[in-house]
C-alpha cells in the first residue's frame, strides 16, 4: 500500500509529542507488571513494587482502590502521564476482569491507540478477544506485546498464527525471541538488528543492547549458544519470508499489528515497546461529534468526560471526571461551557495523574488526560467546550446481563442507600433502575463481580452494609419511540417499567418471550439494549 500524503496540517509540537494510548489484556497476563515498568523507564517512579507485593513502600501505583490492592486485580481504569525521551506518553490503564469491559469500553473511546498484552504460554484469552473486538470497532492500531517468555511458554509461530487467526489481523514481529523458559536469552531486534540480552539478576535493570551486523554477524558466537543460535537464524528467516514487513499505514488503520516478546517482570523487551509507541504510535487524532468532527490543533479547547471516579480519597466525597482533551491548548482557570447544562465552568484545579499521585496541571494539550474534580455535575459523555455546542459522539451504555435488587441493612438509611447508588450509576460503575411499582432499586451490572465491588465500596465509603438478592428480572431495555406511543406503552406494563438515573423509560424483562412480545404488539416502539451517554 503507498503512503498517501495525508492533508492534515502539521500539529503544533506539543501535540504531535502526545502518545495516549491504553493497555488491554486477559487478566493475569501482566498488564499492571508492564504499566509499572513503563512509569519506571519514564522516569516516574523508582522502583517498580510488584502488584501483591508487601509492605507500604512496595505498594503498586496504579491499583488504588482497596479492593485492587486486596484482589491483586485492577478494578478502575486509571490514567497516567509521564514523559519517555522527547515523548509525553499518556496511559490509561484499563480493567482486564471482563465484569468491568464496559469501563474498559468508554476507556477505548479516549485513547488513540493499544498495547495488547499476550501471555506466552496462554495465547489469546477469552477476555483478549472482547477487547480486541471493541479496538476493531474503533479501528485503534494495536501493537502487541508477548509476555512470560521466561517462563514456560509456546512456540513463537503458534503464537503469530494464534493472534492471526483468533483475531484477524496480521502480525509482523518487531523482535524475535531467542530461547524459551529457562533458556531465554533474550530477543533480536529486527527493526533495528540489535541483540537484546536480558539480565535475570536485576529486575529493574535496562537490558543490554548489543549493536550487530545483521544475523550473521561473527560477533553473536559469543553471546548465543550455538543449538540456539542456528534455530534463531532459521525462524527469523521463515519469519521473514512467511510474514508481512511493518507497514505504518497499515497498522495505523488497524489492519497489522507489530508484536515484541519480552518479559515485563524482568524489565525485558519493555524499551523496544516504548520506543514502538514513540516511533510508530499515532499522534492525537481527529474525534467524531456532532455536528462536526474536531481536529487536535485547532485552537480552541474541546474535550470529553469518559470516566467518573468518585471518592478516590474516601475522606473527601470527591469526584473526578477523567478528560480527553480532543483540541486545542488548556491552561489552569480557564473557563468552559458544559455543553449538557450550558453553563460555564471555571477549571481552576484541574489535575494530572503521575499513577495515584496527582498534581495539578498548569496546562494541557490536545491528547493529553487531565482530571477535574467536581460535585457532580460531570457525567460521562459530557462535552466542554469553548462555547460551541458539540457532543462527542460513540460512548456508548450497554444494557446490564445482570439484575439485582439492593436493600439498605439499617432501613433508615434508605435515603444513603440511595445517593451512593445515584453515584455509582453515575460514575458508570452500575445501572440503577428505580421501578415504577413497588420500593427499592434493581441495581444493573455486567458482570457479578461488580455486585462485590458495589457492596464493599459502598460500606467503605458511605459505612452502609447493603445485600443484593436475586431480582425476579433477567434483563432491562431501553425503550425508544415517539413520546405518546412510549407513554401508552408505559402506561399498559405498569409491572415491568422502571426509570434509570436518567430519568428514561426502561423495560424489564423475565424472558426472551417478554421482548418478543413488545416487538409483535408494539411495532412503533423500539427496546434497545444500549444507549449512547449523550447529552
Amino acid at each position: 500500500m503507498l503512503d498517501t500524503p495525508s492533508n492534515r496540517p502539521e500539529l503544533p509540537p506539543e501535540i504531535a509529542r502526545r502518545r495516549t494510548f491504553a493497555i488491554i489484556s486477559h487478566p493475569d497476563a501482566g498488564k499492571t507488571t508492564l504499566t509499572e515498568k513503563f512509569l519506571l523507564y519514564g522516569g516516574a517512579i523508582q522502583m517498580a513494587g510488584q502488584v501483591r507485593a508487601k509492605g507500604e513502600a512496595r505498594r503498586t501505583r496504579s491499583d488504588f482502590m482497596k479492593m485492587e490492592q486486596d484482589r491483586g486485580i485492577s478494578v478502575s481504569a486509571s490514567a497516567m502521564s509521564f514523559d519517555y525521551g522527547k515523548f509525553r506518553f499518556n496511559l490509561v490503564d484499563t480493567p482486564g476482569h471482563s465484569d468491568f469491559s464496559e469501563d474498559t469500553y468508554r476507556t477505548l473511546t479516549a485513547v488513540d491507540a493499544a498495547i495488547m498484552v499476550i501471555d506466552g504460554a496462554k495465547g489469546v484469552e477469552s477476555q483478549t478477544q472482547k477487547l480486541f473486538e471493541v479496538c476493531r470497532l474503533r479501528d485503534l492500531p494495536i501493537l502487541t506485546f508477548c509476555n512470560k517468555m521466561d517462563r514456560e511458554s509456546r512456540d513463537t509461530f503458534e503464537i503469530i498464527d494464534e493472534i492471526q487467526e483468533n483475531l484477524a489481523i496480521d502480525v509482523t514481529p518487531a523482535s524475535w525471541p531467542i530461547g524459551v523458559g529457562r533458556e531465554f536469552l533474550g530477543c533480536y531486534d529486527l527493526l533495528r538488528d540489535r541483540l537484546e540480552l536480558m539480565d535475570r539478576a536485576d529486575r529493574n535493570k535496562v537490558a543490554e543492547s548489543i549493536k550487530i551486523e545483521g544475523l550473521d554477524d561473527p560477533a553473536l558466537d559469543k553471546h548465543i549458544p550455538a543449538d540456539l543460535l542456528e534455530k534463531l537464524r532459521e525462524e527469523v528467516e521463515m519469519a521473514r519470508e512467511l510474514l508481512p514487513p511493518l507497514d505504518k499505514q497499515s497498522f495505523l488503520e488497524g489492519h497489522l499489528t507489530p508484536i515484541w516478546f519480552g518479559s515485563a517482570i524482568n524489565s525485558f523487551g519493555v524499551k523496544e515497546l516504548m520506543d514502538g509507541i514513540a516511533g510508530y504510535g499515532p499522534e492525537p487524532q481527529v474525534q467524531t461529534a456532532e455536528p462536526r468532527e474536531v481536529s487536535p490543533e485547532e485552537k480552541k479547547v474541546t474535550g470529553f468526560v469518559f470516566k467518573v471516579q468518585a471518592n478516590m480519597d474516601p475522606k473527601h466525597r470527591d469526584r473526578v471526571a477523567f478528560v480527553r482533551l480532543v483540541s486545542g491548548h488548556f491552561e489552569r482557570g480557564m473557563k468552559l461551557t458544559h455543553v449538557r447544562s450550558k453553563k460555564p465552568m471555571a477549571v481552576s484545579n484541574p489535575v494530572l495523574f503521575l499513577a495515584a499521585d496527582r498534581e495539578l496541571a498548569e496546562e494541557a494539550w490536545a491528547g493529553d488526560i487531565i482530571g477535574i474534580p467536581n460535585h457532580g455535575q460531570l457525567r460521562i459523555g459530557d462535552a466542554l467546550t469553548e462555547g460551541e455546542t458539540l457532543r462527542f459522539t460513540g460512548i456508548p451504555s450497554f444494557a446490564p446481563e445482570l439484575l439485582q435488587t439492593c436493600r439498605a441493612g439499617d432501613p433508615m438509611k434508605a435515603k444513603h442507600m440511595e445517593k451512593a447508588l445515584m453515584q455509582f450509576a453515575e460514575e458508570g460503575a452500575a445501572k440503577v433502575f428505580k421501578p415504577t411499582f413497588g420500593s427499592g432499586f434493581i441495581v444493573g451490572v455486567v458482570g457479578a463481580l461488580q455486585f462485590e465491588v458495589l457492596a464493599s465500596r459502598i460500606e467503605l465509603e458511605y459505612g452502609l452494609p447493603v445485600r443484593f438478592e436475586p431480582s425476579q428480572f433477567t434483563s432491562a431495555r431501553w425503550v425508544k419511540g415517539e413520546r405518546l406511543a412510549v407513554e401508552k406503552f408505559a402506561a399498559a406494563n405498569k409491572q415491568h417499567m422502571a426509570a434509570d438515573n436518567d430519568g428514561d423509560p426502561v423495560f424489564l424483562t423475565r424472558l426472551q418471550w417478554d421482548i418478543d412480545r413488545v416487538v409483535r404488539d408494539y411495532p412503533e416502539i423500539t427496546l434497545s439494549a444500549t444507549k449512547e451517554m449523550m447529552v
